[in-house]
């Protein structure tokens, strides 16, 4: 599914991202951790497109992002809320997106019906501006729109974040079903280590730009080695 070679980014004297190799296959839940300025969003932006790499090459279903558009076509994504139109009613916004995958507006009601309960009433109908909404409720959105067109390849950086905890229980749950019904490779970053350590099949930890460590759910420390890696940082921190 993706393929990462050489890939690095620097902001003047700091490294960014500096990753010699990655491989993620199709099916996997993947998650990135890592703490703040690890690189994580980083990585997400050049691996779609959307920051020139100092050098290297991602590839997604084998097409270079950089050389053509049509991965965009089964991938979704949400990053921050710069992804949002917020001049746009949801509905409209959700319209519009649709409209990009060449959904109609029957199929995009369709796909709504299935995010309910994650909307709560809060989101269809209400009337408001995208950017009149709260925090969360735009999180809301940006996740739903990355979903709408049922996408082969879904990145979301920090779905979690602005979420009250029953709508993190539903991003949890949504995550883990919609990998394993359809097959899609699924990547996230979070910092909420029990939740991606909890859904996700693999997870990948960053410092500084570097991938420090490539975790499988089956390997038997898993969760030990994540967990003792942030245990230690807090540690030096507190010295």
């Amino acid at each position: 599914m993706i393929e990462i070679r050489n890939l690095t980014k620097y902001f003047g004297e700091k490294c960014a991202v500096n990753i010699d190799s990655l491989d993620i296959n199709d099916g996997e839940l993947v998650g990135l951790v890592g703490n703040n300025g690890a690189g994580k969003t980083t990585l997400f932006r050049l691996m779609l497109d959307l920051l020139k790499a100092d050098s290297g090459d991602v590839t997604i279903d084998g097409i270079d992002v950089v050389k053509s558009e049509d991965w965009k076509q089964t991938t979704g994504a949400f990053v921050d809320s710069g992804f949002l139109i917020d001049y746009l009613t949801p509905e409209e916004f959700f319209y519009f997106i649709g409209k990009a995958y060449g959904m109609a507006k029957a199929d995009v009601d369709e796909r709504l019906l299935y995010f309910n309960d994650f909307m709560n009433g809060e989101i269809i109908g209400t009337k408001k501006l995208i950017r009149s909404m709260s925090m969360g409720n735009k999180q809301k959105v940006g996740i739903i729109s990355a979903m709408l067109h049922s996408p082969k390849l879904l990145i979301l950086d920090e779905p979690f974040n602005f979420l009250d905890p029953t709508s993190q229980i539903y991003v949890k749950d949504f995550l883990d079903e919609y990998c394993r019904s359809t097959g899609a490779t699924v990547i996230i970053s979070s910092h909420n280590l029990g939740y991606t350590i909890d859904v996700c099949t693999r997870v990948l930890l960053l410092e500084s730009g570097l991938l420090v460590c490539d975790k499988h759910k089956e390997d038997e420390d898993f969760e030990q080695q994540l967990n003792d890696y942030f245990i230690k940082k807090a540690d030096v921190q507190h010295t």
